[in-house]
């Protein structure tokens, strides 16, 4: 019967999400990270980040404890157009449209992929809807593309995008209110030697690195979310006190 009910819950909410009145996201932003600057200021706050060795040592993570703004209190999930920042020397000149276009089109799918199970997506936002916002920092100029290398359906681009030293910054807010709900950075160098060469990359042996490269990053934000979402030790003590499977004048004691 509650799962009847929570199942029903999920799909009026998402239903109310999907039909809600709101401009949809924008696309793909192009930035460049700052030679001063410790973190690309996609976040509006990084103070609140600590490192979190359940992930990675290289990530920070936030999560905020509240049981109303909390992970799990959500039932679904907008995924943002994915932001770029370019490497600080990078020549901006030669990482095109179609370049940015390329690498975020994937990592935004990469990601979709990644959570769609554990919150449907939805394209619009509404009460208990996260929308997941990130950013790909430090994107490079890679090496001359030899089209040869690259079928003719998966048109090759003018210049290699690098991604050997990205990074990932992301954050999950209160798609009403803007609130921040959970927050991570990946710093994790999983592209090393990775390129884009082309705007169907994802289909070409020769950039799997990269294409491989995407997908770790997304899983690990669904592991984040994962690891997030489970009740510390404290939580746990007070489930297993309310919890009165016989009632609530039941004498059960979960002890």
């Amino acid at each position: 019967m509650l799962n009847n009910l929570k199942t029903t819950y999920i799909a009026a909410t998402v239903l109310l999400a999907l039909s809600a009145s709101c401009t949809k996201p924008q696309e793909s932003s192009f930035k460049r990270i700052s030679a001063d600057q410790q973190f690309s200021g996609f976040l509006k706050e990084y103070s609140e980040l600590k490192p979190n060795p359940k992930i990675d040592d290289n990530a920070l993570t936030y999560v905020n404890r509240d049981a109303q703004k909390h992970l799990r209190a959500y039932l679904a999930i907008v995924v943002d157009p994915i932001e770029v920042y370019i490497a600080t020397n990078a020549d901006s000149a030669k990482i095109s449209e179609a370049s940015k276009t390329a690498v975020t089109n994937y990592f935004r799918h990469a990601l979709t992929n990644a959570v769609g199970d554990a919150y449907p997506i939805v394209e619009a936002p509404g009460p208990l809807v996260l929308r997941l916002r990130t950013a790909l920092v430090g994107v490079d100029v890679g090496g001359a593309v030899n089209a040869g290398d690259v079928p003719a359906d998966s048109k090759p681009l003018a210049h290699a995008v690098n991604i050997g030293k990205v990074g990932v910054e992301m954050e999950l807010v209160d798609s009403v209110t803007g609130e921040r709900i959970a927050a991570m950075i990946d710093k994790a160098a999983l592209g090393a030697g990775a390129e884009v060469g082309a705007e169907q990359f994802s289909k070409v042996n020769k950039f799997a690195a990269a294409r491989e490269a995407f997908d770790e990053w997304a899983w690990r934000v669904r592991q984040f979310l994962d690891v997030s979402m489970q009740l510390n030790p404290e939580e746990t003590a007070k489930a297993l006190q309310s919890y009165r499977p016989y009632g609530a004048d039941s004498d059960f004691n979960p002890q």
